[in-house]
């Protein structure tokens, strides 16, 4: 069984209004086991992202400016969902706007539910856990899912992060050890919780230029006239 968890970024709420997917994050389960194969890119959007929206994921216009469009992905895109089931944490979103990116590449594409299954754990949850909170932060706790690098939200580490927390709903008892009756120690079961974002590579820095500081603090300041001030400002003021 061939199932892909996804997840993806967007420039807003509403596909109807205009807005585009600019991150798309998938990872691979073949019989529920995690593989390495994983699709992961940035998309050039075309439109300006909602302040709202960069506050939630940190992904500027600036930095979506040299990547590439839908339609520059969208056949290897499709090429690697195609035939399995997706599992997303409140599916309706992703779908409707991955079927929206698809209609404005070809309007005569295929829907999305009509070559892949879809598993909304979202859905899954609320049936399990009737009354409580689901999203993908509570979920994380009430599994015991270390999801401390997620100070904001980012298409990948959110789908390697909804994968372990789908097969901890979906697995039973974790805590006990396949072939005998005693409890796996804390240490044991935090080994095999830890977070599939500990094990990348680590990432290149590149240092924003004085041009670019200049530039967001401008930024920042056209943010400050029009709301009570901007969010990073008043990170540093209160680390200060």
């Amino acid at each position: 069984m061939r199932q892909i968890v996804l997840d993806t970024e967007t420039t807003g709420l509403e596909p109807t209004q205009g807005h585009r997917i600019i991150e798309i994050g998938c990872v691979e389960l073949i019989n529920r086991r995690l593989t390495n194969n994983r699709y992961h890119v940035y998309l050039n959007p075309d439109r300006d992202i909602d302040e709202g929206a960069i506050e939630v994921h940190g992904i500027t216009n600036e930095m979506l400016a040299d990547k590439p469009r839908f339609a520059d992905v969208v056949d290897d895109f499709v090429t690697f969902i195609r035939g399995a089931e997706l599992v997303i944490h409140n599916a309706p979103f992703d779908i409707g706007f991955i079927n929206h990116e698809l209609k404005l590449h070809n309007p005569k594409s295929a829907a999305v539910e009509t070559f892949c299954k879809i598993l909304d754990t979202l859905l899954l949850a609320r049936k399990m856990h009737p009354g409580q909170k689901n999203n993908l932060d509570a979920l994380c706790k009430r599994y015991d899912i270390d999801n401390s690098a997620r100070e904001l939200h980012g298409a990948l580490l959110d789908a390697e992060i909804l994968a372990e927390t789908y097969l901890a709903m979906t697995g039973g008892q974790t805590r006990l050890s396949l072939g005998g009756n005693h409890e796996e120690t804390h240490q044991q079961h935090q080994e095999k919780r830890r977070p599939l974002a500990a094990n990348r590579p680590a990432l290149k820095i590149f240092r924003a230029s004085d041009n670019e500081l200049q530039a967001h603090e401008q930024r920042l300041d056209a943010i400050d006239k029009a709301s009570e001030g901007s969010v990073w400002r008043k990170q540093d003021n209160c680390n200060k």
